[in-house]
């Protein structure tokens, strides 16, 4: 297998959520990822959206790198057919490598998990810890209410319009894809020859 051309973390549920849309959406990130010659970086999990997101990377032909705590095994039900699986003891050390593993952000519909993940690395950008692309998928307008709320934290003095800016918006998985993978230093061919 050749070396990815860049590594996407994805951050998403653990659950399919009630729309077969969400499942379409992150099938589609995953094999965006592997036909352009990406890596997916991501919590480890075989349910839901994560188990999908891989999946589809996997069978795509992206390399996959699954990062999963110990004591969420049996839950998240472990993807054992991850090119590389990490196994690790708390949840703070699962977000660092995967953050360390990254070029990119990207967070799908989640739950608290999932917006955790998004807020942690958001903050991180804004107080200089690492200058690399956010997105934020808004599949079905899911994130209208936090977009909405954030905006109204700016209203309010708590957030400024900058740190707004940090995070890349979009409701086309494709679109924002491109975009992140080309904020983080890349331009990746169209599709890779004989996918």
């Amino acid at each position: 297998m050749t070396t990815p051309a860049f590594s996407m973390c994805v951050y998403c549920g653990s659950r399919p959520g009630v729309t077969p849309v969400y499942a379409q959406v992150a099938q589609r990130v995953g094999r965006w990822i592997g036909e352009h010659g990406g890596q997916l970086v991501y919590g480890g999990g075989n349910n839901g959206l994560m188990g999908l997101v891989a999946q589809s990377a996997q069978q795509a032909g992206a390399r996959v790198v699954g990062i999963i705590p110990k004591a969420l095994q049996t839950t998240e039900n472990t993807r054992h057919a991850c090119t590389e699986l990490h196994v690790v003891e708390t949840m703070h050390e699962r977000k660092r490598m995967m953050a360390e593993r990254a070029d990119a952000f990207i967070a799908l519909p989640g739950g608290i998990g999932t917006f955790e993940e998004l807020f942690e690395v958001w903050t991180w950008r804004q107080l200089g810890y690492h200058d690399k692309p956010i997105g934020l998928l808004n599949t079905q307008g899911y994130y209208d209410g936090l977009i909405e709320f954030s905006r109204h934290s700016v209203s309010q003095g708590f957030l400024s319009d900058w740190q707004m800016d940090l995070v890349r918006i979009d409701t086309h998985p494709e679109d924002l894809l491109q975009a992140l993978v080309q904020a983080a230093g890349w331009t990746p061919p169209a599709k890779l020859a004989g996918v």
